[in-house]
């Protein structure tokens, strides 16, 4: 099913644009507006994120367009889903995106049979009195049957936390005419020494959930390149790393194994601000540096 919204070549993937704070929704509208403007093809919303907070950011844009990544499908209702988009304008749904997944066991009570349980929220958006269409949702597909599933009832796969590699992986298993938009985390350091120990600090949340490690050792990867919160083998593959010319290198090589789309995530160290920063001098100078049209 082809997606019946254009995300452009490079798109951003941040949590820190569904800020909920009154006093930080101001800047959040605001930037959301300038990267409209800078020209990237689609605003992610990272983490566990709401349809609410999806019509926020379509409200204070014009062109480019808005997707979760991924909202959870333990902790929303398909039915609840689907009457949220019936209810945005027109014009809205238009540029919205759908990203679904099925999260991870420890962070979901009563959590089995993800496989099963991403069929059945599929069937009940199909089955709403406004359904919303295939052709305007993704899966977070990391493991093969998941990513069937993306190229047999979504518009494509939108997976987090692969590489090149995976990347033509998905490719073949998805075949031409389905949209490939993997997640990249670039640390935009010319001291790699440094852009590695940032990009250990914030792996090290994800190394403790199976459905990355065990897709990670499906890639050829072993528990050693686990240890010490990533080897340099696994940080190369999974970020990219240094200055602007660097991280264009790897988003080419991205794109030249299949993604359609590439959402670009800018990975700032503690001290700077973290998951909760609005890294906007990054932004801008992607915006320069990577390949925005298609």
């Amino acid at each position: 099913m082809a997606l019946t919204t254009d995300l452009g070549r490079i798109g951003i993937w941040s949590p820190a644009l569904r800020a909920d704070d009154p006093e930080k929704s101001a800047e959040v509208r605001e930037t959301a507006a300038e990267l409209d403007e800078l020209g990237y093809g689609t605003i992610w919303l990272g983490g566990n994120a709401r349809m609410d907070e999806a019509a926020r950011l379509l409200a204070a844009t014009d062109r480019v367009s808005v997707g979760t990544s991924i909202l959870s499908i333990w902790q929303h209702e398909a039915a609840d889903v689907a009457a949220q988009y019936a209810a945005l304008a027109p014009a809205d749904r238009e540029r919205f995106v759908l990203g679904l997944g099925v999260s991870h066991g420890h962070m979901v009570d009563g959590y089995k049979k993800p496989y099963s349980a991403m069929v059945e929220y599929l069937d009940a958006l199909d089955a709403a009195p406004v359904p919303l269409p295939a052709g305007r949702r993704m899966l977070a597909a990391l493991g093969p049957k998941m990513v069937r599933l993306a190229r047999d009832r979504a518009a494509g796969a939108l997976p987090y936390l692969v590489t090149a590699e995976h990347t033509a992986r998905a490719r073949e298993a998805l075949g031409e005419g389905v949209l490939l938009a993997p997640e990249l985390k670039v640390v935009l350091d010319d001291d790699l020494a440094r852009a590695r120990e940032t990009a250990r600090g914030y792996l090290a949340r994800y190394l403790p959930m199976p459905n990355y490690t065990n897709n990670l050792l499906r890639l050829g990867f072993t528990e050693e390149d686990f240890e010490g919160n990533g080897s340099d083998r696994l940080l190369d593959a999974v970020f990219a790393l240094g200055d602007a010319a660097a991280v264009r290198a790897r988003v080419d090589e991205f794109l030249a194994a299949g993604a359609d789309h590439l959402a670009v995530q800018v990975v700032r160290s503690e001290s700077q601000g973290g998951l909760t920063a609005l890294p906007r001098p990054e932004w801008r100078a992607l915006a320069q540096a990577l390949p925005l049209s298609r």
